[in-house]
């Protein structure tokens, strides 16, 4: 189980790195691979959270036709 310090690192360095990649791909006008990015930034909380509390893991569901967006 993680600590919440190393939790914390964590989450900065996800949202850090995302939402560069985000805000990138928007300016440049490509919203798939925005999307992709958000999906990706949304996968690895997941994974965050079941490593942070693995009995707690509660997924959101995804969200369908994002690609129609």
């Amino acid at each position: 189980m993680m600590t919440k310090d190393q939790l914390a690192v964590e989450l900065k360095r996800i949202a850090t790195t995302q939402i560069s990649d985000i805000t990138r791909a928007v300016k440049e006008g490509q919203k798939s691979i925005a999307l992709n990015e958000v999906r990706d930034m949304a996968q690895r909380l997941n994974l965050l959270a079941d490593a942070f509390c693995p009995k707690a893991a509660i997924r959101a569901e995804p969200v369908d036709g994002a690609e129609a967006a």
